[in-house]
């Protein structure tokens, strides 16, 4: 029997097959967590920096990672990404939870030929840092032959969204406990310059607008 690994079975209700939320989630997200079977047949779950690119996901790393290697030789996959958005906080525990938006994408990493790495290192730069990849020095050909760059299509996936109000017991509703939503915000601090940077070096562009508010965020 074929198991369809889609499939949301509990609290369906939330489940989402709308692709362009699944676009807005992984753009929004710096980390994903791959989880695949080692050589050794040990299950491992390994974090790393990720970027949309289009209808695949890329992550890159060492040529000396194992993980790193071993995915680049085709083996299954899932990677999970979740963004947390706020709390949930109703009249009792039981029915307090979470906001958040998550996705798990099944399938097999293809390694990026040598001519596609520096372009695909630059997306993921500026996916971190928008503006970064004009204010640096290009990848020297050493750095791009020690690295390997993954990309995973977004072809076989799931995804969960939690955004309602509390869903407290009739009995609940009249008690004297607060209920209702706190959403989360994060943003970055003030920039703080390395000890050994050189003299007269400012904050550049794109470390600025990373604490520079949206005027368009609600």
């Amino acid at each position: 029997m074929t198991v369809d690994r889609t499939r949301i079975t509990r609290l369906a209700e939330k489940g989402r097959t709308d692709r362009a939320a699944l676009h807005a989630l992984l753009d929004s997200a710096r980390v994903g967590h791959f989880a695949l079977v080692d050589a050794a047949g040990h299950p491992v779950v390994i974090p790393t920096a990720i970027a949309r690119d289009g209808d695949r996901v890329l992550a890159h790393g060492s040529t000396g990672s194992r993980w790193m290697r071993r995915l680049a030789d085709g083996a299954s996959t899932c990677l999970a990404v979740t963004a947390l958005d706020g709390l949930v906080v109703a009249r009792s525990a039981f029915e307090s939870s979470l906001h958040y938006r998550s996705a798990v994408l099944f399938g097999s990493c293809t390694p990026l030929a040598a001519a596609d790495k520096a372009a695909a290192l630059d997306l993921v730069t500026e996916a971190l840092l928008p503006g970064r990849t004009a204010e640096i020095r290009r990848p020297s050909a050493r750095e791009l032959r020690a690295t390997l760059v993954l990309a995973l299509p977004i072809t076989e996936w799931s995804l969960k969204v939690s955004d309602k109000w509390p869903d407290d017991l009739p009995e609940d509703l009249d008690g004297g406990a607060w209920a209702g939503v706190v959403p989360l915000v994060s943003g970055y601090g003030t920039a703080r310059p390395a000890p050994d940077l050189n003299a007269g070096i400012d904050v550049p562009p794109s470390v600025r607008a990373l604490a520079t508010p949206d005027p368009t965020a609600t």
